[in-house]
């Protein structure tokens, strides 16, 4: 069973450092977070949502439904996208670092449910 895990990035430093590989998922490089610090860390933009899907979505918790259904629809026809993700989930544990505030509405869930669907979870 693949052990996959979500953490804010900008709470990455300051709490104990999650076990296994570690992927930045989002397409935009967070504000205020150096490169060098995340040297240890994976960046895969094509993961994160569209352009146009994320400024849509802006985040709004009364469009996350239909953000979900979308944002699944183009991981589904772009599996590659999230191969990378895939591949060490089935090998270890696997914790995902976005930049959103709200922990109950943002991409890093869905991706999450979704690689886990990919594994047969």
């Amino acid at each position: 069973m693949a052990d996959i895990t979500i953490q804010r990035v900008y709470d990455y430093r300051s709490e104990p450092a999650p076990s296994g590989a570690m992927f930045l998922v989002d397409r935009l490089w967070p504000r205020g977070i150096s490169k060098e610090d995340m040297k240890d860390v994976s960046w895969v933009p094509d993961s994160a949502p569209s352009p146009n899907l994320r400024v849509w979505f802006g985040h709004r918790a009364d469009r996350f439904k239909e953000f979900t259904d979308r944002y699944r629809s183009e991981l589904d026809s772009h599996p590659e996208h999230a191969e990378q993700i895939v591949e060490a989930a089935r090998s270890g544990s696997v914790t995902l670092l976005y930049a959103a505030k709200d922990p109950q509405v943002n991409h890093a869930l869905v991706l999450k449910a979704w690689c886990e669907e990919e594994l047969g979870e």
